[in-house]
């Protein structure tokens, strides 16, 4: 599948199709007037049954707990829909608070959109 580079929905969302996966990237600060404008788009990219989904924060500067129930509400969406969804993240701050509230247990991050990929793609049989 052809990366598809569409417009940012808004400042701090932009997402596409990448290698049968709809990828969802973050930037700037996520709180909670963030999270108001990401939640429904979010919600849409995670709403379809069977959907791959990887969530990157690699652009994200600040993360509150906004973003924690974004990212919770997400994994759920998807797993009760049977899909897949991976988290790309590097900033060591926003490790932590992942790391402090468990985060990490349910949702391991992987520090490159390819190395998602590539656990997205061993665990459907893809490879």
């Amino acid at each position: 599948m052809a990366r598809d580079e569409p417009a940012p929905l808004t400042r701090q969302l932009r997402v596409y199709a990448h290698r049968g996966h709809t990828v969802v990237e973050l930037r700037g600060e996520i709180d909670i007037l963030a999270a108001a404008e990401i939640g429904p788009a979010l919600d849409r990219a995670t709403g379809r049954p069977g959907v791959r989904v990887v969530i990157d924060l690699r652009q994200v500067e600040f993360f509150d707990c906004s973003g924690l129930r974004l990212l919770y509400r997400a994994r759920a969406r998807v797993r009760d829909g049977g899909g897949q969804l991976h988290l790309v993240c590097t900033h060591p701050l926003t490790l932590r608070v992942f790391r402090v509230t468990g985060l990490t247990r349910l949702l391991p991050p992987h520090p490159t959109l390819d190395a998602a990929l590539a656990r997205s793609e061993a665990a459907s049989g893809s490879v």
